[in-house]
């Protein structure tokens, strides 16, 4: 089993989501399953084979995040450092071509989130600027060709 790491806020939001599809999705499939076999012959009951369908999803999700859950580390905050760009650091960075300005947190593949700032550390942008500290220009490979940022803070 691999190990996950994670920070503490991701690790509650996953255990929060697997207590919401155990306590409230699970027993929602269940009673659809039963009010669709008492509709009558299973073999032509599209709601019930629907059903089936969704509770089999529903429990390799489960079983996903359980195993996700049973492998994670939690990854002390208080001990990243800000000199330079590394997992967790909140890296503001400019975007030398066009002057847009981004701030993107360097966070594990389970955490990403782009619409709130989070960014996978196996992107190109997070790989480019790992290690490099304020005020150093990175360019970075990334799908659409070749870009140059400047790093204008770090922070936790």
């Amino acid at each position: 089993m691999a190990i996950t790491y994670m920070t503490q806020e991701g690790y509650d939001k996953k255990m929060a989501e697997l207590a919401h599809l155990e306590n409230v999705e699970r027993p929602e499939v269940v009673r659809a399953i039963v009010e669709a076999r008492d509709k009558g012959d299973l073999s032509e009951n599209a709601e019930y084979d629907a059903a089936k369908e969704r509770q089999g999803m529903l429990e390799a999700k489960i079983a996903e995040l359980k195993t996700l859950i049973a492998s994670a580390r939690i990854i002390d905050e208080s001990k990243i450092s800000t000199d330079e760009v590394q997992l967790l650091t909140k890296v503001t960075i400019r975007n030398l071509k066009n002057k847009a300005q981004m701030t993107y947190t360097i966070v594990t593949e389970t955490e990403a989130n782009l619409r709130e700032g989070k960014i996978s550390i196996s992107t190109p942008i997070a790989k480019g600027l790992l290690g490099h500290k304020v005020g150093e220009k990175v360019e970075v490979q990334a799908p659409a060709g070749k870009m140059k940022f400047e790093i204008l803070k770090i922070e936790v």
